[in-house]
């Protein structure tokens, strides 16, 4: 299967482009594009990226595989990330990860069969002086408890 973008997404991409004057360096906000478009950037999407910015898929893998804005696999509607970070850690992370694992039935790394939650951890989230913390979709919520989990959740569409 050969992957094409919209018409909007390839004009997006190519003002993206002009504006570096090495195509290599507008690696990042390439992949959030096509991430948006097809919902993650498995290897048919690195393959994309590295074709359009003229670099090996390699280079694409290395980036995707480091930062956890990207995804290798698809993501329910709501992405809920749980930092597993020293300072999260001290302070709960293990028994909020478990709570909602429990409230969820799902481990990390997978996704509920109504595709509407998709639960990992990440390394860090840069929010320590709200640890525990995690982030649903792009928003932060911090001194996480059972409670506090409960109303995030229950408050989503």
């Amino acid at each position: 299967m050969s992957l094409e973008f919209s018409d909007k997404t390839k004009k997006t991409i190519d003002k993206i482009i002009a504006r570096y004057p090495q195509k290599e360096a507008a690696l990042l906000p390439v992949l959030h594009v096509i991430q948006k478009e097809f919902g993650q950037i498995s290897e048919e999407e690195e393959i994309l990226a590295a074709s359009l910015l003229g670099i090996s898929q390699v280079k694409v893998r290395e980036v995707v595989s480091f930062y956890t804005m990207f995804n290798r696999k698809a993501v329910g509607k709501y992405h809920i990330q749980v930092c597993s970070n020293l300072t999260c850690t001290l302070m709960g992370a293990a028994n909020i990860l478990n709570f909602i694992e429990e409230k969820l039935g799902i481990k990390p790394g997978e996704t509920t069969s109504d595709k509407r939650f998709t639960l990992s951890t990440v390394e860090c989230l840069g929010a320590c002086e709200q640890a525990p913390s995690m982030m649903v979709n792009f928003d932060y919520h911090g001194h996480l408890d059972k409670e506090k989990i409960n109303e995030i959740l229950d408050n989503l569409e």
